[in-house]
């Protein structure tokens, strides 16, 4: 396996997120603040590329097709135990109703958001707070 996402200089964030328009306002706005985002449509793809590189944050979506948010992150931290978890949803209910138990120490941010808002939590994230 690879170096861990610790190791890395840039902080890279893998984004699951069915929705294009979305998925590409949070890839700017990330990007912007200074983030290298690799981004993924559903959560099969987003595994499988973490299976290949280190990341040092999961931020997907949690209902989504062929694998939801709360699968992927229960994979990915089953992956790389060091990985930052945080779920965006307008379903915040379906966190709190899940069969599956989602990672501990992940986050919830709910749709609707303010872009600066989510830099904000991701950064603080980061930094350990």
């Amino acid at each position: 396996m690879t170096a861990k996402a610790s190791a890395l200089s840039a902080q890279r964030i893998l984004l699951a997120e069915d929705d294009d328009s979305m998925r590409g306002f949070l890839t700017r706005a990330l990007a912007k603040a200074g983030y290298e985002v690799i981004a993924f449509a559903n959560g099969a793809e987003a595994f499988d590329r973490l299976k290949e590189e280190p990341f040092s944050l999961l931020l997907t979506d949690i209902v989504m097709p062929r694998m939801d948010g709360i699968e992927l992150a229960r994979r990915a931290s089953e992956l790389d135990p060091e990985l930052k978890i945080m779920f965006i949803t307008g379903f915040a209910a379906v966190t709190l109703n899940s069969d599956k138990p989602a990672p501990k120490d992940a986050r919830v941010l709910s749709k609707p958001f303010h872009l600066k808002d989510l830099v904000a939590e991701v950064d603080k994230l980061l930094a350990g707070g």
